[in-house]
């Protein structure tokens, strides 16, 4: 059996394009990353602290700056490598930064919550 050529592609729901989803991603992107940097020195400021490595250093030594600069340097990947996939696929660019984004920021809600 040869698959040569063969493209599955899947519709989205109603009227969405991917080029209308990509956008809402990136809007989600943008809100995701503020929320993951205002939970993340709201609790620094309660005295806990960063588990992530690099971005514990980004901060230490630079503060919020450092933290910017780690996800511009996030985002700048993302926006390199989305030339690389096809249009229909381009979406899990923003998808694949806003997530773990999003998580963080919850995670960094509820132990903000659990402190408080």
């Amino acid at each position: 059996m040869r698959s040569e050529g063969a493209v599955l592609y899947r519709h989205l729901p109603g009227d969405v394009t991917p080029g209308t989803l990509e956008r809402l991603l990136w809007v989600v992107v943008v809100l995701a990353l503020i929320a993951d940097v205002a939970t993340t020195f709201v609790g620094l400021e309660l005295g806990l602290s960063e588990s992530n490595p690099a971005a514990r250093g980004a901060i230490e030594g630079y503060g919020v700056a450092g933290m910017l600069t780690l996800k511009a340097f996030a985002v700048s990947v993302g926006l390199v490598c989305r030339p690389l996939l096809e249009r229909p696929y381009r979406p899990i660019v923003p998808a694949g930064l806003a997530v773990p984004w999003l998580v963080a920021a919850a995670l960094n809600t509820y132990i903000i919550l659990t402190v408080l």
